[in-house]
């Protein structure tokens, strides 16, 4: 716990919830010290006005809320997609990749008002609170992290309602009862966790899920869309060129109305336990499936199964809070290296909750149907294959005589 007269002034990332409204009177109370609200647009769909107002009721001067749509997506999303990162083989990391983005925007604000320490209402059973103070760090060494679910003694949902009452915080009536779930939301997926989800065993209900309808209710006739790309970003839908945020958007509405991008996911959290989460990523998936089909086409072999062998490492770094480390950096460099020819087109069907390749092509294709072929053709001499299969078969020889 940090020493209470060396906190003058707090940058707190700020929702306009309840919960964070009562970290934002505790820090008053507790810390004695001039509070900043920070609350960042990154496409959750909720109206964030009102977070000016609740934060001007408890008394704050400086109040910043900013639209980072536009940043999220290009700066943390669509490198992310470049690798075609997936945690665990199957979760596109909607949680994670906020984070640092939101850290970084803190820090900044926290120079720019004159704040000496950060504060987030992550919870200290979480992956949050490690993803947000490793940003925090990362950015400023030097900054001081407070983290009121670690510190204070309001632990049950009756002891928050009770301090909200105490200290004039209105309560709205669908929160004075225990939540059915928690949840998280961006612009690149949703994500739901707790309370009727907490037993693996037990099926999701429907009314988790928030941005897709089920597969049995999406339409029965498919859908057929073409994504563009240019160096490995999609950059277009069915011809028309979008900005990264309005793309994923578009193709969240498309996905969703589709069934598309539903994970019942039971992982494994950087704090050492399980937890059983519903993700919703309707645009992502149709997003990751897209790249793939494109990349087949554009990027060499080798190449792919490089970048294949690292991406559960890259995967696992965002996760676990590592976006701003040198080693995810550096990783990066080898993505973006990698998707300089990553162009060209990919028409896609979507249809009951699935999203498959139908075709794709490119200016930058290394596909080469002369080589391919069926028929005869003057490229290739089969009978290369012939010494090409004595020298990869030559130390299996070697070892069966041994045997």
């Amino acid at each position: 716990m940090n020493d209470k007269k060396d906190i003058n002034k707090v940058v707190l990332a700020y929702s306009g919830g309840l919960d964070t409204s009562i970290i934002l009177k505790w820090l008053q109370e507790t810390y004695e010290c001039e509070v900043v609200t920070f609350t960042a647009d990154l496409g959750q769909c909720e109206e964030l006005e009102p977070a000016r107002a609740k934060a001007e009721l408890l008394g704050i001067k400086e109040i910043y809320i900013e639209d980072l749509r536009e940043e999220f997506v290009r700066d943390y999303v669509f490198p992310m997609f470049r690798a075609n990162a997936l945690y665990e083989g199957v979760y596109l990391l909607g949680t994670s990749i906020a984070r640092p983005l939101i850290a970084k925007r803190q820090v900044e604000i926290a120079a720019a008002t004159g704040a000496d320490a950060v504060c987030h209402g992550a919870t200290g059973k979480g992956n949050d609170q490690v993803r947000f103070e490793l940003g925090y760090y990362a950015c400023n060494p030097d900054i001081k992290v407070i983290a009121p679910w670690r510190e204070w003694d309001l632990q049950s949902r009756e002891r928050l309602i009770a301090y909200a009452e105490q200290n004039q915080i209105p309560v709205p009536k669908d929160k004075r009862g225990e939540a059915p779930f928690s949840v998280d939301a961006n612009l690149l997926h949703t994500s739901s966790e707790g309370k009727v989800l907490e037993d693996p065993s037990q099926a999701a209900p429907e009314f988790v899920y928030q941005r897709s309808v089920s597969p049995e209710a999406a339409p029965d006739k498919p859908s057929f869309i073409s994504v563009g790309f240019e160096a490995g970003d999609a950059v277009s839908i069915d011809g028309e060129k979008l900005s990264p945020a309005s793309l994923l958007t578009k193709l969240n509405e498309l996905g969703g109305a589709n069934g598309i991008g539903r994970l019942d996911l039971v992982e494994n959290r950087f704090v050492g336990m399980k937890s059983r989460g519903v993700y919703e990523t309707p645009g992502g998936t149709i997003l990751l499936t897209a790249h793939r089909g494109i990349e087949s086409l554009t990027l060499d072999g080798g190449a792919m199964h490089l970048k294949d062998e690292l991406m559960p490492r890259y995967a696992e770094l965002i996760y676990n809070g590592f976006w701003f480390a040198p080693e995810r950096q550096m990783l990066q460099a080898l993505i973006d290296e990698s998707q300089r020819h990553v162009a060209g087109e990919v028409v896609l069907k979507l249809y009951k909750g699935s999203v498959t390749v139908v075709s794709r092509s490119s200016p930058n294709s290394l596909y080469s149907e002369e080589h391919v072929t069926f028929e005869e053709d003057a490229v290739y001499d089969q009978f290369d294959a012939e010494g090409f299969i004595k020298l990869n078969a030559l130390r299996l020889k070697l070892l069966g005589r041994q045997k």
